[in-house]
């Protein structure tokens, strides 16, 4: 039985975990999580799972109302209430389900606190990962990537000898978006943005897809889970989502994993490894059915989110964070119809081209160059 603590269970994975979970009973055992501002949820899952202790909700007024009705759990809120779930001192595993910068500090206290950890919050690693490795690293914990590209990865690198990998392929849909043009990107609305045609996911990841800033945050995501070189990663657009992703070892030789686009798969690995264990309610891959998988190279012309993922990687330092928060608030300021479609990558490339690196910075300075660049765009569009 392994005690979880997930951060983010009322997002899109966070919801597919809690399926794990309900109906593995007999292997899992939630005991904390949290919820943003989604209070009915909250109160469903405190009634679905006897097992919870400890509910984090995002500000104090919900947190004294759900305290009130439940004086019999401990009712935490904020940051600080993030940080209390993630280091809970039974818990066997954190999965680390949060959308955005706010995930960073929760990852940090839980590997300090020597907890196993399932991420799906890529922006941890995009923007510190030079200090989340290594500190995973020296308190003994096992990272397990969520995201589906990188558990993919992760899956075919079992029993390889890592001096034998060549480079990692990395599939991408393409988006929602595929197969317009650039002009025809013009007038996309929010509601055209949020239709991904292959993954059911939350908002903010949907219209990353759409830009492509998903795949390019996940170039810097996999140079540091897997510790290997920007040159040695490629993007190959790949519409079916049904290669998850691929490695090529130095003889030329591919191994790829393939499903359907659940990502349930990824979430109960992280949980269940090293052993393959069914899903409920889970399609069977009938390649035949299928019967065939197409690909073609990526445009960086096309898809100039990616070249500013590759860009902000090799730079280094302070730089991918001002990626990771400007594209942040553009995305915001999008959903919120404040700017158009196409100006999320004019945006980012902007402050990064304003930007001055700041090498090998501390967790301080991250928090404080995304702080900075937040300021800044929120008082350019929002005043």
């Amino acid at each position: 039985m392994k005690n979880i603590a997930l951060l983010g269970a009322s997002g899109s994975i966070g919801k597919q975990t809690i399926d794990i979970l309900n109906n593995n009973r007999d292997k899992y055992q939630l005991v904390t999580f949290s919820v943003g501002k989604n209070i009915d949820y909250a109160i469903e899952l405190i009634n679905l799972f006897p097992s919870v202790t400890t509910v984090c909700v995002q500000n104090s007024v919900d947190q004294i109302k759900l305290q009130k009705q439940f004086s019999n759990l401990k009712i935490v809120s904020q940051e600080s209430g993030l940080i209390e779930i993630a280091t809970v001192t039974e818990i066997d595993i954190v999965i680390n389900a949060l959308v955005g910068f706010i995930g960073l500090i929760p990852t940090i206290k839980a590997i300090e606190s020597k907890k196993d950890m399932g991420l799906a919050n890529k922006e941890t690693l995009v923007c510190a990962g030079h200090i989340i490795m290594p500190l995973a690293l020296e308190k003994g914990i096992n990272l397990y990537p969520i995201d589906s590209e990188h558990s993919a990865i992760f899956q075919v690198m079992q029993g390889i000898d890592k001096d034998n990998l060549d480079k990692i392929i990395l599939t991408a849909s393409g988006g929602s978006f595929r197969e317009k043009t650039r002009e025809q990107l013009k007038g996309v609305t929010v509601s055209d943005a949020l239709n991904h045609p292959n993954w059911s996911m939350g908002q903010k990841i949907t219209i990353d897809s759409a830009t492509m800033f998903n795949k390019g945050l996940e170039v810097i995501e996999a140079h540091h889970l897997f510790n290997i070189d920007y040159q040695k990663i490629d993007v190959l657009i790949h519409h079916e989502s049904i290669i998850h992703s691929m490695i090529q070892l130095k003889d030329y030789s591919i191994f790829a994993q393939l499903g359907t686009p659940d990502m349930r798969l990824p979430i109960q690995f992280a949980l269940s490894y090293p052993d393959h264990q069914p899903i409920v309610n889970s399609q069977e891959l009938n390649l035949a059915k299928i019967a065939q998988l197409n690909f073609k190279e990526i445009d960086y012309q096309r898809y100039p989110a990616v070249k500013l993922a590759y860009m902000a990687g090799i730079a280094g330092g302070s730089m991918p964070t001002v990626l990771n928060s400007a594209n942040e608030v553009a995305v915001e300021l999008f959903l919120n119809q404040k700017i158009t479609f196409l100006e999320i990558e004019q945006i980012v490339e902007k402050e990064m081209d304003n930007h001055q690196i700041i090498d090998a910075p501390t967790i301080k300075q991250i928090i404080e160059v995304d702080k900075m660049i937040r300021n800044n765009l929120n008082n350019k569009f929002n005043n």
